[in-house]
């Protein structure tokens, strides 16, 4: 393993209190000052020295594993965290957690020539990860449709099939790809990951998918033709891709969650700030009955909201993969995003929707909280089936 952060070694002592304190003086004062600058295309050695800030002060990959070179926070703790680096879009690129999703699959599932090659360098913040899962002819919400398809010949893996969403492709060493490899096995039983350097013939952006507005997400659709690779690329087991895939969607999804809350607690601050400093028809917006209506519901559910989270969390702490817990935060919680951005936008009327306030970039982004990772949904089938099955046993209560 590599060298691990020089800021790793009492970190676990460490007041939770006074980290929360300093992840919030350097996500306001550090990052989101430079966010509009973080919008453009020009932007890498920005976001380079904001990496490099944020190892400096001990802030780095504080969730990832400290055998890592991680911080070793447990769940809990890193759940309070990252709702503070939620507090800008651009917060977990600054402080390594973007990828904490990918290195938990890794260091679960990969080889030690696997962890050595990707891993090590994935936390560092030297590289970045993409998942090839979501194909654009079939359901994405229903992975054992995918069409992909790689075949073992010799000590080489054949590659064929079209992705698309595999977000960050156009910046990332690698991709690891889902693919059917055991067509005679039963449906959750067909499909492999291997992973894929980007650079490997027969690998091809198509394109970067232009999405609602002007987001920064970099959703690409793959071609990939014949691509090549050896046999020990393969990811964990033969045939375990869906349960690999939902390993790491898991805690992909309670990581959004946590980071919503970032985002509904800026708008909430916005909220109510220029509703205590707007006058129009005789008094601040703030002394009317509607306006006090926006603000005490938001508070309401993104309080609701965050407990729900940290329940979560406080469940997969223990060693449960909390699926009731997270399928239940993931769809409200993405409501929760919408509702009080909206009511945001809609307080500060027509200067809501400019780029004068990052609230219209927040509103696109909340838009896709409904969908990615499993859309609401299948998420509420989820809760509803596993209810139905045994109401008491399955309740998070």
């Amino acid at each position: 393993m590599t060298e691990k952060n020089a800021n790793n070694g009492a970190r676990a002592a460490e007041n939770l209190t006074e980290l929360k304190v300093r992840m919030k003086r350097f996500i306001n004062e550090a990052v989101i000052p430079h966010e509009a600058a973080l919008l453009t295309g020009d932007s890498h050695h920005l976001m380079e020295d904001l990496k490099a800030q944020a190892k400096a002060q001990g802030l780095w990959a504080l969730g990832h594993p400290s055998e890592l070179g991680g911080g070793g926070l447990p769940f809990m703790d890193f759940a309070h965290l990252n709702e503070i680096i939620g507090r800008s879009y651009f917060g977990q690129m600054a402080v390594g957690s973007i990828s904490m999703q990918d290195s938990i699959m890794l260091h679960r599932f990969g080889s030690e020539t696997q962890k050595e090659a990707w891993l090590d360098p994935l936390v560092a913040g030297d590289i970045y990860p993409s998942v090839g899962l979501t194909e654009p002819d079939v359901a994405g919400s229903d992975p054992t449709l995918m069409q992909s398809r790689g075949v073992l010949e010799g000590d080489e893996w054949v590659i064929n099939g079209r992705k698309w969403f595999t977000s960050g492709a156009n910046v990332a060493a690698f991709t690891t790809v889902f693919c059917e490899t055991e067509p005679e096995q039963q449906r959750h039983g067909k499909f492999s990951a291997i992973i894929v350097p980007t650079n490997t013939p027969g690998y091809e952006i198509k394109r970067v998918v232009k999405t609602m507005g002007d987001t920064v997400g970099g959703h690409c659709e793959l071609e990939l033709k014949d691509v090549r690779v050896p046999a020990a690329n393969i990811l964990g087991e033969r045939g375990k891709g869906f349960t690999i895939a939902q390993k790491r969607l898991g805690p992909g999804r309670i990581f959004h969650c946590m980071r919503w809350l970032g985002q509904a607690q800026r708008a909430f601050e916005l909220m109510c700030e220029y509703a205590g400093k707007r006058y129009a028809h005789g008094s601040l917006l703030s002394e009317k009955g509607e306006i006090q209506r926006y603000i005490a519901e938001s508070a309401a559910e993104i309080q609701a909201a965050r407990l729900m989270t940290l329940d979560a969390a406080r469940v997969m702490d223990g060693g449960d993969d909390a699926r009731v817990q997270i399928a239940l935060i993931k769809f409200w919680g993405a409501r929760m995003l919408h509702n009080v951005i909206d009511r945001a936008i809609q307080i500060h009327g027509a200067l809501g929707v400019t780029e004068d306030t990052p609230l219209e970039f927040m509103y696109r982004e909340a838009r896709y909280a409904r969908i990615y990772d499993g859309p609401d949904e299948v998420h509420r089938m989820t809760v509803a089936r596993k209810l139905v099955q045994d109401p008491i046993g399955n309740a998070p209560w």
